[in-house]
Protein backbone atom coordinates (compact mmCIF):
# COMPACT_ATOMS: atom_id res chain seq x y z
CA UNK A 1 0.00 0.00 0.00
CA UNK A 2 1.45 3.22 -1.15
CA UNK A 3 2.04 5.95 1.57
CA UNK A 4 -0.88 8.16 3.02
CA UNK A 5 -1.94 11.45 1.48
CA UNK A 6 -2.86 12.84 4.92
CA UNK A 7 -2.33 12.09 8.40
CA UNK A 8 -4.39 13.24 11.02
CA UNK A 9 -2.58 12.48 14.08
CA UNK A 10 -4.58 13.26 17.85
CA UNK A 11 -5.63 16.26 16.91
CA UNK A 12 -7.82 18.50 19.30
CA UNK A 13 -8.67 22.18 19.71
CA UNK A 14 -9.99 24.33 22.07
CA UNK A 15 -11.46 27.36 21.80
CA UNK A 16 -11.61 29.97 24.74
CA UNK A 17 -14.88 32.13 25.13
CA UNK A 18 -15.36 35.64 27.02
CA UNK A 19 -15.06 35.87 30.99
CA UNK A 20 -18.00 36.33 32.44
CA UNK A 21 -16.82 39.33 34.45
CA UNK A 22 -13.08 40.92 34.82
CA UNK A 23 -11.91 38.28 37.64
CA UNK A 24 -12.88 35.25 36.38
CA UNK A 25 -11.00 32.80 34.42
CA UNK A 26 -11.88 32.63 30.58
CA UNK A 27 -13.94 29.26 30.26
CA UNK A 28 -12.93 27.00 27.54
CA UNK A 29 -15.02 24.66 25.28
CA UNK A 30 -13.18 21.37 23.43
CA UNK A 31 -14.42 21.60 19.74
CA UNK A 32 -11.92 18.02 19.28
CA UNK A 33 -9.68 15.78 20.98
CA UNK A 34 -7.51 13.09 19.96
CA UNK A 35 -8.71 12.43 16.49
CA UNK A 36 -6.70 10.58 14.12
CA UNK A 37 -7.32 8.56 10.59
CA UNK A 38 -5.58 8.35 7.37
CA UNK A 39 -6.38 9.14 3.81
CA UNK A 40 -4.91 7.16 1.02
CA UNK A 41 -4.29 8.81 -2.47
CA UNK A 42 -7.43 8.57 -4.66
CA UNK A 43 -9.67 7.66 -1.81
CA UNK A 44 -12.97 9.41 -0.48
CA UNK A 45 -13.10 9.56 3.26
CA UNK A 46 -16.50 10.92 5.34
CA UNK A 47 -17.06 12.45 7.77
CA UNK A 48 -20.62 13.09 9.58
CA UNK A 49 -22.07 14.15 12.98
CA UNK A 50 -24.58 16.32 14.21
CA UNK A 51 -24.06 20.21 13.90
CA UNK A 52 -21.29 21.08 17.06
CA UNK A 53 -20.00 17.70 16.78
CA UNK A 54 -16.52 19.27 15.28
CA UNK A 55 -17.14 18.89 11.53
CA UNK A 56 -16.00 22.30 10.72
CA UNK A 57 -13.27 22.61 12.78
CA UNK A 58 -11.47 19.66 11.43
CA UNK A 59 -11.78 21.14 8.12
CA UNK A 60 -10.16 23.98 9.12
CA UNK A 61 -7.07 22.35 10.91
CA UNK A 62 -6.79 20.06 7.74
CA UNK A 63 -6.97 23.26 5.70
CA UNK A 64 -3.89 25.20 8.35
CA UNK A 65 -6.75 27.90 8.27
CA UNK A 66 -6.35 27.65 11.46
CA UNK A 67 -3.66 26.02 14.43
CA UNK A 68 -4.59 23.02 16.57
CA UNK A 69 -4.47 23.10 20.08
CA UNK A 70 -1.98 19.82 19.88
CA UNK A 71 -2.06 16.98 17.33
CA UNK A 72 -0.48 17.24 13.39
CA UNK A 73 -1.95 17.67 10.33
CA UNK A 74 0.61 15.90 7.96
CA UNK A 75 -0.22 16.41 4.32
CA UNK A 76 2.52 14.73 1.73
CA UNK A 77 4.48 13.96 4.06
CA UNK A 78 4.64 17.41 5.48
CA UNK A 79 3.34 18.67 8.98
CA UNK A 80 1.53 21.61 7.55
CA UNK A 81 1.24 23.10 10.84
CA UNK A 82 4.91 23.42 11.31
CA UNK A 83 5.96 24.60 7.98
CA UNK A 84 7.14 28.52 7.80
CA UNK A 85 4.77 30.90 6.09
CA UNK A 86 6.62 30.38 2.76
CA UNK A 87 6.16 26.99 2.52
CA UNK A 88 2.87 26.68 3.98
CA UNK A 89 1.60 28.82 0.74
CA UNK A 90 3.33 26.71 -1.12
CA UNK A 91 1.71 23.79 0.06
CA UNK A 92 -1.89 25.17 -0.45
CA UNK A 93 -1.49 24.14 -3.88
CA UNK A 94 -2.10 20.47 -2.96
CA UNK A 95 -5.19 21.28 -1.26
CA UNK A 96 -8.23 23.07 -2.17
CA UNK A 97 -11.92 23.53 -0.16
CA UNK A 98 -15.16 23.53 -1.24
CA UNK A 99 -17.63 25.52 0.59
CA UNK A 100 -21.11 24.93 1.63
CA UNK A 101 -23.15 27.38 0.43
CA UNK A 102 -22.56 28.06 -3.60
CA UNK A 103 -24.15 31.95 -3.06
CA UNK A 104 -21.92 32.80 -0.38
CA UNK A 105 -18.91 31.44 -1.36
CA UNK A 106 -18.45 33.09 -4.98
CA UNK A 107 -17.74 36.80 -5.05
CA UNK A 108 -20.90 38.68 -6.94
CA UNK A 109 -18.21 41.27 -8.40
CA UNK A 110 -15.71 38.95 -9.85
CA UNK A 111 -16.29 37.13 -13.38
CA UNK A 112 -16.26 33.87 -13.32
CA UNK A 113 -12.57 33.97 -15.08
CA UNK A 114 -11.15 35.69 -11.65
CA UNK A 115 -12.88 33.73 -9.43
CA UNK A 116 -11.30 30.05 -10.83
CA UNK A 117 -8.15 31.37 -11.52
CA UNK A 118 -7.43 33.31 -8.15
CA UNK A 119 -5.81 30.52 -6.69
CA UNK A 120 -4.16 29.63 -9.65
CA UNK A 121 -2.59 33.41 -9.50
CA UNK A 122 -2.04 33.65 -6.49
CA UNK A 123 -0.23 30.13 -5.27
CA UNK A 124 1.35 29.70 -8.47
CA UNK A 125 2.15 32.86 -10.31
CA UNK A 126 0.61 31.80 -13.36
CA UNK A 127 0.44 34.17 -16.32
CA UNK A 128 -2.82 35.90 -17.79
CA UNK A 129 -3.26 33.54 -20.63
CA UNK A 130 -1.89 30.59 -18.62
CA UNK A 131 -4.56 31.91 -16.06
CA UNK A 132 -7.37 31.79 -19.15
CA UNK A 133 -6.74 28.27 -20.66
CA UNK A 134 -6.16 26.45 -17.39
CA UNK A 135 -9.93 28.02 -16.13
CA UNK A 136 -11.37 26.90 -19.57
CA UNK A 137 -9.56 23.64 -18.98
CA UNK A 138 -11.54 23.49 -15.40
CA UNK A 139 -14.67 24.85 -16.97
CA UNK A 140 -14.91 21.85 -19.10
CA UNK A 141 -13.87 19.57 -16.61
CA UNK A 142 -17.21 20.41 -14.27
CA UNK A 143 -19.88 20.49 -17.27
CA UNK A 144 -19.75 24.22 -18.31
CA UNK A 145 -18.55 25.96 -21.41
CA UNK A 146 -15.33 28.18 -21.67
CA UNK A 147 -17.89 30.92 -22.59
CA UNK A 148 -18.80 31.20 -19.14
CA UNK A 149 -15.47 32.88 -18.21
CA UNK A 150 -16.63 36.22 -18.76
CA UNK A 151 -19.99 35.97 -17.08
CA UNK A 152 -20.56 36.73 -13.46
CA UNK A 153 -22.20 34.39 -10.30
CA UNK A 154 -25.36 36.20 -10.65
CA UNK A 155 -26.10 34.66 -14.16
CA UNK A 156 -26.18 30.71 -12.69
CA UNK A 157 -28.13 28.94 -10.82
CA UNK A 158 -26.75 27.01 -7.59
CA UNK A 159 -25.85 23.91 -9.07
CA UNK A 160 -24.00 25.41 -11.79
CA UNK A 161 -22.38 28.17 -8.88
CA UNK A 162 -21.55 24.78 -6.94
CA UNK A 163 -19.89 23.80 -10.14
CA UNK A 164 -18.15 27.10 -10.62
CA UNK A 165 -16.80 26.64 -6.85
CA UNK A 166 -15.15 22.74 -7.87
CA UNK A 167 -13.82 24.41 -10.95
CA UNK A 168 -11.95 27.10 -8.72
CA UNK A 169 -10.56 23.88 -6.33
CA UNK A 170 -9.83 21.66 -9.41
CA UNK A 171 -7.21 24.42 -11.03
CA UNK A 172 -4.20 23.83 -8.95
CA UNK A 173 -4.07 20.17 -9.44
CA UNK A 174 -4.48 19.52 -6.12
CA UNK A 175 -3.88 16.30 -4.53
CA UNK A 176 -6.95 16.80 -1.61
CA UNK A 177 -10.22 18.57 -1.68
CA UNK A 178 -11.59 19.49 1.84
CA UNK A 179 -15.95 19.48 0.74
CA UNK A 180 -17.54 20.65 3.71
CA UNK A 181 -21.45 20.06 2.97
CA UNK A 182 -20.68 20.60 -0.86
CA UNK A 183 -24.38 19.84 -1.76
CA UNK A 184 -26.40 20.68 1.24
CA UNK A 185 -27.58 23.74 0.13
CA UNK A 186 -28.61 22.35 -3.55
CA UNK A 187 -32.28 20.66 -4.56
CA UNK A 188 -32.40 16.93 -4.11
CA UNK A 189 -31.88 16.47 -8.06
CA UNK A 190 -28.90 18.50 -8.60
CA UNK A 191 -27.42 17.10 -5.29
CA UNK A 192 -27.36 13.83 -7.10
CA UNK A 193 -25.93 15.72 -10.51
CA UNK A 194 -22.93 17.23 -8.25
CA UNK A 195 -21.91 14.24 -6.40
CA UNK A 196 -21.71 12.15 -9.74
CA UNK A 197 -19.69 15.14 -11.20
CA UNK A 198 -17.47 14.69 -7.82
CA UNK A 199 -16.78 11.06 -8.62
CA UNK A 200 -16.31 11.69 -11.87
CA UNK A 201 -13.42 14.16 -11.15
CA UNK A 202 -12.19 11.85 -8.08
CA UNK A 203 -11.71 8.82 -10.85
CA UNK A 204 -9.83 11.31 -14.00
CA UNK A 205 -7.69 12.95 -11.79
CA UNK A 206 -7.06 10.77 -8.35
CA UNK A 207 -7.90 13.12 -6.17
CA UNK A 208 -8.45 12.85 -2.82
CA UNK A 209 -11.63 14.39 -0.60
CA UNK A 210 -12.39 14.56 3.09
CA UNK A 211 -16.12 14.68 2.65
CA UNK A 212 -17.76 16.49 5.61
CA UNK A 213 -21.81 15.93 5.86
CA UNK A 214 -24.41 15.71 7.78
CA UNK A 215 -25.98 13.66 5.57
CA UNK A 216 -25.31 9.91 6.14
CA UNK A 217 -27.11 8.98 2.90
CA UNK A 218 -24.76 11.51 0.69
CA UNK A 219 -21.98 10.19 2.27
CA UNK A 220 -22.80 6.30 1.94
CA UNK A 221 -22.95 7.14 -2.05
CA UNK A 222 -19.81 8.84 -2.47
CA UNK A 223 -17.17 7.60 0.47
CA UNK A 224 -14.79 4.33 0.72
CA UNK A 225 -14.31 5.16 4.35
CA UNK A 226 -16.61 7.32 7.14
CA UNK A 227 -15.88 8.10 10.76
CA UNK A 228 -18.16 9.65 12.97
CA UNK A 229 -17.65 12.14 15.03
CA UNK A 230 -19.84 13.12 18.00
CA UNK A 231 -18.73 16.00 20.98
CA UNK A 232 -15.43 15.88 18.46
CA UNK A 233 -14.20 12.76 19.21
CA UNK A 234 -14.56 9.39 16.59
CA UNK A 235 -16.96 7.36 17.85
CA UNK A 236 -16.75 4.81 14.66
CA UNK A 237 -15.42 4.54 11.70
CA UNK A 238 -15.04 2.04 9.07
CA UNK A 239 -16.25 1.05 5.39
CA UNK A 240 -20.11 2.63 4.82
CA UNK A 241 -21.76 -0.59 3.86
CA UNK A 242 -20.49 -2.18 6.88
CA UNK A 243 -21.15 0.59 9.51
CA UNK A 244 -24.48 2.20 8.20
CA UNK A 245 -25.79 -1.66 8.29
CA UNK A 246 -24.21 -2.68 11.53
CA UNK A 247 -23.39 0.24 13.58
CA UNK A 248 -21.68 -0.32 16.86
CA UNK A 249 -21.98 2.71 18.17
CA UNK A 250 -25.46 4.03 19.49
CA UNK A 251 -24.91 7.92 18.30
CA UNK A 252 -24.23 6.37 14.82
CA UNK A 253 -27.62 4.23 15.59
CA UNK A 254 -29.35 7.34 16.42
CA UNK A 255 -28.18 9.07 13.20
CA UNK A 256 -28.94 6.25 10.96
CA UNK A 257 -32.96 6.06 12.47
CA UNK A 258 -33.42 9.96 11.71
CA UNK A 259 -32.34 9.80 7.99
CA UNK A 260 -35.55 8.08 5.91
CA UNK A 261 -34.35 5.67 3.58
CA UNK A 262 -31.30 4.05 5.44
CA UNK A 263 -31.10 0.80 6.75
CA UNK A 264 -32.76 0.76 9.61
CA UNK A 265 -31.01 -0.95 13.24
CA UNK A 266 -31.66 -1.77 16.60
CA UNK A 267 -33.74 1.50 17.96
CA UNK A 268 -31.04 4.28 18.87
CA UNK A 269 -30.04 3.75 22.38
CA UNK A 270 -31.60 6.72 25.05
CA UNK A 271 -29.70 10.11 25.27
CA UNK A 272 -28.06 8.81 28.31
CA UNK A 273 -26.38 6.32 26.98
CA UNK A 274 -24.37 7.68 24.18
CA UNK A 275 -20.57 6.99 26.32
Amino acid sequence: MSAPLLVVENLAKRYRLSREHLFAAAPEVQALEGVSFTLQPGRSLGVVGESGSGKSTLARLVMALEGPSAGRVVLDGRDLHALAPADLRRARALMQMVFQDPYGSLDPRRSVLQTVAEPLAILQGAGCAEQRDRAAEALDAVGLRSADLAKYPHEFSGGQRQRIAIARALITRPKLIVADEPVSALDVSVQAQVLNLMQELRERYAVSYLFISHDLAVVDRVCDEVVVLWQGRIVERGAPERLFRDPQHPYTRRLLAAVPGMPQNPPPHPQGDLR
